[in-house]
């Protein structure tokens, strides 16, 4: 893992590992009203509307799961355990529990987390959507997820985290392992939306098998007290594809350390990461991280930034070389609006904060891959609603 920078680290004993159970809700729409509206918001919808399935854990209980589509299992890490003796041969195999205090905490005292499977050659039309929600204050929520994408099959996930409104401090840890087998392809979306005093603690690896593809989009565009979060994807089959893009949103009090790592193990394989980012008070360390272990592979990484107020935006690319015939590149750019920028627009009738709006909306316009129309035109209505608290 990457040196820690936070100027204050998460100390684990001042929040609880365990609190109540929640009771199971089979009927979506019973779910209490500000927790739905707080679920549509990253993206899940409890009408389940063009969705393949559901999964929704709040605090440490499974409060509703099921799959909608043939060939899709979905279920609780918990009940996958015990249905399935051969999972032991995929839990905590990518991820160690010793990496750090997170994934210790996370082996040790682990809330469930959800265990998706997609058969072979299935290819699932509509998004799978999950939802990880912390409803009790000062909970430590800790997460074991798996996801298998067996041979040939195709699959979305939208995955929403997000807190209680009340909620006045939290931790998430979230362990997840994913396997794309040979020619299958996940698209996995992430849209958070977590409080000013949460502090959140993704650890991922994927595993990539021959003409196998991942597309990992990230956004987040609320306050958050600090995220810390470098993905590992190890492409290890020939013609394996990897694509990370990620929006990224820091106010004031906020601490951003977001990154990728993708490792490129095989002939053919391709990689790019793609970084957005905006600070208007508050502090973002963009990583990227491409290493290329054979030759005939190309990876591309690009990173930009924007500061609109006083914060920090800062812009760690890495390029690993180890043989020659490699193709990588990388660029990164970190700055304000260019003012030529605001004139140009201005001289066509726009005034100075219309201007600079429509620069910040075009400069967040990463082309998220696979969004379902109306997600994306939710995702649009929450880029214009955090412009408004930009300015």
């Amino acid at each position: 893992m990457f040196k820690l920078e936070e100027i204050k680290d998460v100390n684990l004993e001042d929040f609880q590992s365990d609190v109540e159970d929640h009771d199971y809700i089979e009927d979506l729409s019973r779910i209490e009203s500000h927790d739905a509206r707080k679920f549509i918001n990253v993206g899940v919808d409890t009408a389940e509307t063009g969705r393949a399935g559901t999964f929704i854990q709040k605090d440490k209980s499974v409060v509703h799961c099921r799959s909608c589509q043939a060939g899709v299992e979905m279920m609780s890490i918990t009940k996958a355990e015990q249905k399935y003796d051969w999972l032991k041969d995929y839990s905590w195999k990518s991820v160690s529990p010793n990496t750090d205090k997170f994934t210790s905490q996370a082996k040790n005292k682990t809330h469930n987390g959800y265990f998706i499977r997609v058969l072979p050659g299935v290819k699932v039309d509509q998004p799978l959507q999950s939802c990880l929600y912390i409803a009790k204050d000062r909970f430590s929520q800790n997460i074991h997820n798996i996801v298998i994408a067996e041979e040939g099959s195709e699959l979305h996930i939208i995955n929403g985290c997000a807190t209680s409104p009340h909620i006045a401090s939290g931790l998430h840890v979230g362990v997840s392992e994913f396997y794309i087998k040979k020619g299958a392809k996940l698209t996995f979306t992430m849209i958070h939306d977590w409080g000013e005093n949460v502090y959140v603690r993704p650890r991922t690896v994927t595993h990539v098998e021959e003409g196998g593809v991942l597309i990992s989009n990230y956004i987040s565009l609320k306050p958050v007290g600090s995220l810390q979060m470098f993905p590992t994807t190890y492409l290890d089959g020939e013609g394996a594809v990897a694509r990370f893009n990620s929006i990224l949103v820091a106010s004031k009090g906020s601490y951003l350390d977001v990154g990728s790592r993708i490792i490129l193990n095989a002939p053919g394989t391709r990689a790019e990461i793609i970084s957005r980012g905006i600070t208007y008070g508050g502090t973002i360390i963009a990583r990227g991280d491409l290493v290329g272990k054979v030759a005939g592979i190309k990876a591309h990484l690009e990173c930009k930034g924007l500061i609109l107020n006083n914060g920090l935006m800062k812009a760690i690319p890495e390029l690993s070389g180890f043989v020659p015939g490699v193709e990588m590149s990388h660029e990164a750019a970190v700055g304000k609006i260019d003012q030529r920028e605001i004139e140009y627009l201005m001289a066509r009738g726009l005034d100075e904060e219309e201007a600079i709006s429509t620069i910040v909306r075009g400069f967040l316009n990463v082309n998220i891959e696979g969004l379902p129309p109306g997600l994306q035109e939710k995702l649009d209505k929450t880029i214009s609603e955090t412009q408004k608290d930009m300015m």
